[in-house]
């Protein structure tokens, strides 16, 4: 096969601009006289949605702009093009698989993903979605991981490999600061450097360096005054001259406003088929406003991007539909979270009475968000059947809350009839949702609530019922009014299509609950370190919480959450002791091993996660008191005790330093906290960290004769040019401007007017430059530190 160079100086212009161009609405373009075949794209999240349509080639691909704006902002039935996609397994969206803190089974999950795209000729999936859940409030919750970033690149990190070790490509997404779902394609995200580093593109960056993504989709937000499809910082300076990216980088669909800027700043792909866009393109291209070398580089990584996919394809394999849906339920299974529980849980099938089971979600699982990740599951466990399949007497099910438009009469009734019943059960389980018509793509929920009537349902039971459990089959956090009078809580959030068995087999105690939170649960919506922020207004998202983003804002306001971070109960109960560390030094580019002993002290088996956080003694910036830099799962029999290591690496525990471009640590002690969540973390590891990064400001132009003083580097700088000016000598020059300390002025005015100096701009950048030069030499590593 001709190599990418060559097939690029034998294409026309023409096939150029097709190849960079989407062909339809799923596939590229091919040009069969160099062997250039067409690929198809496929959304994916949480399962593959797939229909014969996109398998078709050229403008009947599906790519009818009507049924594409059906398809993203639905709430009920699907549009008409998109019905019938093949059934597929509706996994557990990224807010389920997170909750597992699982890579191993992350990494099952995209070996299935694989092997389902592969069945049906997908070379690309459009996921796994890895936005920082900055808000309970967005949309698109659902499809994330977590509000942390380092828990967020892991988990992605794991989906990514397990999908490209089986041929079939990631496409990572929405390249950045994609938080909510108002005015998306216009509103400005305003985030400050630091924040945007440390938090909303740290997983990205993690991804990159560790799973090598095939394909990198940019988002459709602005991003501090510029359209992240077409901001070459984004694109071009972080994600490849910073990170070493090679790969694809391609637009959300319909997510480039201007075809000729997006090429230039590093969007090499445009989807899906947009005549418009590539006639614009075509007229770039002959003005030279977007030279030959910038196209050639977009359509180089198209190839290469086609080459990888047909290296790997074949003739399609059905998948294991059977495997798969087992596949689905244990990651439900290990995913859910127990938020309470009184004792009332796991039940007893042969000493509970009657079960009453109310909720249209129990009859109708709610199992999945809304939006271009909604895809038609292969089979659907239903919980009523589950539970009824369990229970070891009769089992009976009402509604509780009238369905779709009701007058408030039908609303009373349902509600005595659910009370009525309550009273003469032996348990009453409430499966609740939020709101299933107002949020997902598209659309932010507007409060934390459940959906109308479910609050005042579950407190009518629980003031009636002899025991109440309710589960929560919700995108992410919600208020809970009714929970000091609930026996238990059960989270399993969006589930998938296993979500029916998975509960029921918590319920009855055939598993033990193992999920843990991975955001915070607010007591209310105005705790949100978010809140003041959101959602914007004028076109504007500014993120006023900076990088005190969920827990870490929840921790430095001292804010008490309705559940915290990393939180999750179990049947059984563990005990953690001895934690340690391999080594009691720690530098720039090592890292060291945390261990732990873990010992199930309970009956009955089961899995902790143990979490370390990072707690710096001398912090140089504000992050909240502490960070997770590390975790483990552990799964132990009744009895079981286990030795846990947990990998730390100094990466993990820096911090974006805006003065000097780069990450630094925090110097001197840190504690590492090593616990079950972050508000319970009872042992504390210390070590001594080591950097050359100095902690004194660089000197600009506008440093402070204070901030100058303090650094020894420019103090002797300022000191010598003051020296050459008053002719005297160099501790006559420091001690003269110590006189100058405490001005506000900068320091080189400061110096000029407190000694009648008239100091000449390039001198003083002669000086700033030479201070840059002495203080990069001095930070140099020049030897490794060790334990």
């Amino acid at each position: 096969m001709p190599t990418t160079d060559q097939r690029l100086a034998a294409l026309t212009e023409d096939e150029k601009i097709q190849l960079v161009s989407g062909n339809g609405m799923w596939r590229t373009h091919s040009v069969p006289r160099l062997g250039v075949t067409s690929i198809v794209m496929a959304d994916g999240p949480n399962g593959l949605r797939f229909s014969r349509a996109q398998a078709a080639d050229g403008p009947e691909a599906g790519a009818d702009f009507a049924d594409f704006i059906s398809l993203v902002t639905r709430r009920g039935e699907e549009p008409a093009a998109q019905r019938g996609p093949e059934p597929a397994t509706c996994f557990p969206t990224a807010s389920s698989v997170g909750t597992t803190w699982d890579t191993a089974l992350a990494r099952d999950l995209g070996n299935a993903f694989a092997a389902e795209c592969r069945s049906f000729g997908v070379s690309v999936l459009l996921g796994p979605g890895m936005n920082i859940r900055r808000t309970p409030l967005a949309g698109r919750t659902s499809e994330y991981y977590s509000e942390d970033p380092l828990l967020t690149g892991v988990m992605a990190a794991a989906v990514t490999r397990g999908l490209q070790e089986r041929g079939v490509g990631a496409c990572v997404k929405h390249f950045a600061a994609n938080n909510s779902e108002i005015e998306r394609t216009s509103m400005d995200s305003v985030i400050d450097e630091r924040a945007l580093r440390d938090i909303y593109l740290r997983a990205f960056e993690r991804v990159v360096g560790e799973a090598d993504p095939w394909a990198v989709m940019s988002s459709y937000n602005r991003l501090n005054g510029l359209q992240a499809a077409q901001h070459p910082w984004l694109l071009t300076q972080v994600l490849r001259e910073e990170w070493g990216y090679d790969g694809l980088v391609v637009s959300d669909w319909h997510g480039i406003t201007d075809r000729p800027a997006s090429v230039l700043a590093g969007n090499d792909l445009d989807m899906p088929e947009s005549p418009q866009r590539v006639a614009r393109l075509r007229a770039g291209v002959r003005s030279g406003a977007v030279p030959a070398e910038a196209l050639d580089r977009a359509t180089g990584r198209v190839l290469h991007l086609v080459d990888r996919a047909t290296e790997h394809a074949g003739e399609p394999v059905p998948f294991d539909a059977t495997a798969h849906h087992d596949l689905a339920r244990r990651i439900a299974r290990a995913g859910t979270v127990l938020l309470a529980n009184n004792g009332v849980l796991p039940l007893d099938p042969k000493t509970t009475a009657e079960v009453l089971v109310l909720g249209a979600g129990a009859t109708e699982p709610v199992i999945q968000g809304f939006g271009s990740a909604r895809m038609t599951p292969t089979r659907v466990d239903v919980p009523l059947t589950e539970i009824e399949q369990r229970a070891g007497g009769p089992v009976r099910h009402l509604a509780g809350v009238p369905a779709g438009e009701h007058t408030e009469d039908e609303r009373r009734t349902a509600l005595r009839a659910a009370t009525a019943a309550a009273a003469r059960c032996g348990v009453a389980i409430v499966f609740a949702h939020t709101p299933q018509n107002a949020d997902g793509e598209n659309a932010d929920r507007a409060d934390l609530s459940l959906d109308a009537g479910y609050d005042e349902l579950i407190a009518a039971v629980a003031a009636t019922a002899p025991r109440t459990v309710v589960v929560l089959t919700v995108p992410d956090a919600v208020t809970m009014p009714w929970l000091p009078d609930v026996d238990a809580v059960l989270a399993p959030f969006y589930a998938g299509q296993g979500m029916g068995s998975a509960v029921a087999s918590l319920l009855y105690g055939e598993h033990a609950p193992t999920g843990k939170l991975t955001t915070t649960f607010p007591q209310r919506i105005a705790d949100i370190p978010a809140f003041l922020g959101y959602p914007g207004e004028g076109g504007r998202h500014v993120y006023v919480e900076g990088a005190l983003v969920g827990y870490r804002g929840y921790d430095e306001q001292e804010t008490t959450p309705l559940f915290p971070f990393g939180f999750g109960l179990s049947y059984t109960t563990f005990e953690l002791s001895g934690a340690t560390a391999d080594r009691d030094t720690l530098s720039d580019g090592a890292s060291l091993t945390v261990s732990v002993r873990v010992r199930n002290t309970g009956t009955r088996a089961g899995a902790e996660v143990v979490q370390v956080y990072a707690h710096p003694e001398r912090p140089r910036v504000r992050s909240g008191p502490r960070e997770l830099v590390g975790f483990a799962r552990v799964e132990l029999a009744p009895g079981e005790e286990r030795t846990v290591t947990i990998p730390v690496a100094a990466a993990d525990l820096a911090h974006w330093d805006v003065t000097r471009g780069r990450r630094v640590l925090d110097d001197g002690p840190v504690h590492l906290l090593v616990g079950t969540s972050s508000r319970d973390l009872p042992h504390d590891v210390t070590v001594t960290v080591h950097t050359d990064v100095p902690r004194w400001k660089p000197l600009r132009r506008d440093t402070a004769p204070a901030a100058a003083l303090g650094n020894p580097v420019a103090r002797q700088a300022v000191a010598g040019l003051l020296a050459r000016h008053l002719d005297v000598d160099a501790v006559t020059a420091d001690e003269l401007l110590q006189e100058c300390r405490r001005s506000f002025v900068n320091v080189f005015d400061t110096v000029a007017n407190r000694f009648r100096l008239v100091l000449d701009e390039a001198e003083i950048a002669r000086v700033i430059d030479q201070v840059a030069k002495e203080e990069a030499v001095e930070a140099a590593p020049q030897e490794t530190h060790s334990s």
